[in-house]
């Protein structure tokens, strides 16, 4: 089956830019990348034609023996059935890092032959970029970042009516008839199990069972584990391992901040500080800062000591912790902290393609409140808090609302969908929709 992406209307404009660079495609280990290009090509080319470093190492020669985009195209063309012509044939450079002088090229295909469609992507690109300090010809390829599926995304394959429902019906915070309300929670939690990686997303979506959903995440998860002791230098292989673990444990506490003792006793942050970037360049985690106040902008009141650490797919990080998916379709009492976990992990991916390449912050002043997001569209500073069911209660939105007044606020739950002095209530399946229900 093959989910429709909304990369794709993004692709499309690219291609259709008078002044368009290069693309340099980002994003986690099977997250999708080569799938796109590779339908992207066939949907909007007369011919696709790809070139891949990994697999055909002997590629590498036709960049080495030439920087002028036409003479290396001559050259490729003696690996490809299919015709490249300017305008007609979408060009792929599949696992790029496996060739620094193909990166570099990029900035000559850029200069001297803009009429040519070029794509390129690679596994772990930002990982193997700084470990074989390759230089991305910054200002001369446009950089497009590929996230795991959305809830949106995932919907429109899962439930085509409900997406059709929310499509047309849904552009004001007006209350949702309760039977659809239910089908949205369905498939939200159909998604918190599966998560937004293809391959299990689609094996949910196909109904083939838990078992196989829980295969194709534990294959993932598996060829991470590879990746670390591929990509990684030696001395840093274990702490990654050790940080990417702890996740849950991290994670499964009540404040969620991420503590480096929870690792292993008495460690420290300048021993696990790459580790985190380490991860984090992979894709594989998102980190979250805690801001001193909400002012504009918000990344000049961002505390680098204090932080949470989220995985970038909430199902790899159920499969993870070994989480069982019935647990989340049918909670059990003592599934608690770590209900709200995958709420807010979930929720993190919503926020993330609305962000255009922005961090998510939150705001916790010490042990009265915490805001589980705090993000800045436009001109506004929005706190988002996430509760994981319908239970609303709490007091830190209150808190946070006396201190700073802002217009509007947002909070996040299984309730139904309404508006009222300035307080944005929205179900859970809806996050992505926020900026649109509040008119920004």
């Amino acid at each position: 089956m093959e989910i429709q992406r909304d990369i794709f209307l993004k692709l499309e404009r690219w291609r259709a830019d008078k002044v368009r660079k290069p693309l340099l495609m980002t994003g986690a280990r099977q997250i999708g990348k080569t799938w796109v290009m590779e339908t992207f090509g066939r949907r909007n080319f007369e011919y696709c034609v790809k070139f891949d470093f990994d697999r055909q190492p002997e590629l590498r020669a036709a960049f080495i023996n030439s920087k002028e985009p036409d003479r290396i195209l001559r050259e490729l063309s003696t690996y490809s059935s299919m015709p490249i012509i300017a305008g007609k044939t979408l060009i792929i450079f599949d696992e790029i890092q496996e060739c620094e002088e193909a990166l570099n090229c990029l900035k000559y295909f850029c200069e001297d032959a803009p009429q040519y469609h070029v794509i390129a992507a690679g596994s772990l690109l930002g990982v193997a970029v700084k470990k074989k300090r390759m230089a991305v010809p910054v200002g001369k390829v446009t950089l497009m970042r590929l996230y795991p599926l959305s809830f949106a995304e995932f919907l429109r394959a899962d439930d085509k009516n409900a997406f059709e429902y929310v499509k047309t019906q849904i552009n004001a915070p007006s209350r949702i008839p309760e039977p659809m309300l239910n089908r949205l929670l369905l498939s939200y939690r159909r998604y918190m199990v599966s998560g937004g990686m293809p391959e299990p997303a689609v094996a949910m979506i196909e109904n083939l069972g838990i078992t196989e959903v829980d295969t194709r995440l534990k294959n993932i998860l598996d060829l991470y584990e590879l990746d670390f002791s591929k990509y990684a230098e030696g001395k840093d292989i274990p702490r990654i391992r050790a940080v990417w673990h702890s996740l849950p444990s991290q994670l499964g506490k009540e404040n969620r901040k991420f503590i480096y003792n929870v690792i292993r006793s008495g460690a420290r942050s300048k021993d696990y500080e790459d580790a985190l970037m380490w991860l984090e360049d992979a894709g594989m985690i998102h980190r979250v800062h805690n801001i001193s106040k909400p002012g504009m902008p918000l990344s000049a009141y961002s505390q680098p000591d204090y932080f949470k650490v989220y995985a970038a797919d909430c199902g790899q990080l159920r499969r993870l912790a070994n989480l069982p998916g019935s647990v989340i379709t049918d909670p059990l009492p003592n599934y608690t902290e770590f209900k709200g976990a995958m709420a807010e992990n979930a929720v993190l991916q919503s926020f993330f393609p609305l962000m255009d390449g922005a961090p998510l912050y939150y705001w916790s002043p010490g042990s009265t409140a915490e805001i589980e997001f705090v993000v800045q569209w436009g001109t506004e500073v929005i706190p988002v808090e996430v509760k994981a069911g319908a239970n609303l209660g709490g007091r830190s939105l209150s808190v946070y609302n006396n201190k700073y007044a802002p217009r509007h606020r947002i909070r996040l739950s299984t309730q139904n969908l309404q508006y009222n002095g300035g307080l944005l209530s929205c179900p859970l399946p809806l996050a992505q929709l926020c900026p649109l229900l509040l008119g920004l």
